[in-house]
């Protein structure tokens, strides 16, 4: 079980900010051979994109829905999302191309979807959680004084 962080914190990040959303639908439970191997792909990506620090990667938080998984990730810059989803010596190609493969032969059965957002401000709260979210992807500071109230935290 994560460690409880005890208080109240707020992210560290400064400068640009791009949040990935990804996440799959499982249409079809009983045709594995659709989506499990997307589903396995991600953790080794996720792995990958943590070991390099020049790849924009600054961290990344799963949630798991009733008909799949849902990745909120933080990058530095929408370029470097684009760079490394288009980086043929990198493990998403190859995946994203053997997911087409595969969808080609079962129509349906599952779908992928994405959203990108370039961010300019954000403000952020985490009270009595483990370390999580944008916290986790730049770093923790307390919540006090001049950092209280949202509409400061939002301000800078």
């Amino acid at each position: 079980m994560a460690r409880i962080v005890r208080g109240r914190w707020t992210h560290t990040h400064e400068g640009d900010l791009t949040v990935f959303l990804i996440g799959m639908r499982i249409n079809r439970w009983w045709r594995p051979d659709a989506w499990l191997p997307a589903l396995a792909a991600m953790g080794p990506m996720l792995a990958e994109l943590s070991r390099d620090p020049e790849s924009g990667f600054l961290g990344y938080r799963m949630a798991l829905g009733p008909r799949g998984p849902l990745l909120v990730q933080y990058w530095r810059r929408t370029e470097d999302v684009y760079r490394y989803a288009t980086d043929s010596g990198a493990r998403h190609r190859p995946a994203w191309t053997a997911f087409n493969r595969r969808t080609r032969r079962v129509p349906g059965a599952v779908g992928v979807w994405h959203e990108t957002y370039e961010v300019a401000r954000a403000e952020t709260i985490y009270v009595d959680l483990p370390v999580s979210g944008l916290v986790a992807a730049s770093g923790a500071r307390p919540v006090t004084g001049r950092l209280d109230r949202a509409v400061d935290r939002l301000a800078g």
